[in-house]
């Protein structure tokens, strides 16, 4: 008794491409759900370190403040007398104004936008970056 094992049939040589196409998504989708959504801005300051940090808006106006007292408004260069007329056209109906100052800018600075975001009504955030601690020793 034989067996005879050949056949006529070719072997299957179309690879699917679903499962690569899945795959691909996927990384797509980690990528996306773990990379950080915190807008990039293009003034540099240095932000002074604090333990906690105030959650930000989505709906906000930001000042910057660089360490040599340039003012920035939406990261357009302003100058000091005429911040509270940008300030006023910027509103469109935002209620917080992010400060964005670098750590050598002077208090007068700071205080000249906490005035004016207090006279438009404005509720008033200091951004800072958060401090590295050193408890896992």
């Amino acid at each position: 008794m034989s067996v005879h094992f050949s056949t006529d049939r070719k072997p299957l040589t179309a690879y699917s491409l679903a499962g690569l196409a899945d795959i691909v998504l996927l990384l797509l989708v980690f990528f996306l759900l773990t990379s950080s959504f915190i807008p990039q801005f293009g003034i540099q300051v240095n932000l002074p370190r604090t333990d906690t940090a105030a959650p930000n808006q989505a709906e906000y106006i930001t000042v910057s403040i660089t360490a040599d007292g340039t003012y920035y408004v939406e990261q357009n260069r302003v100058a000091s007398e005429d911040l509270l007329t940008v300030l006023r056209s910027e509103l469109g109906g935002r209620s917080t104004l992010v400060l964005r100052a670098d750590e050598n800018s002077s208090v007068g600075d700071f205080a000249t936008v906490a005035s004016l975001a207090q006279a438009l009504n404005l509720r008033f955030l200091m951004a800072t970056d958060r401090v590295q601690s050193n408890q896992g020793r």
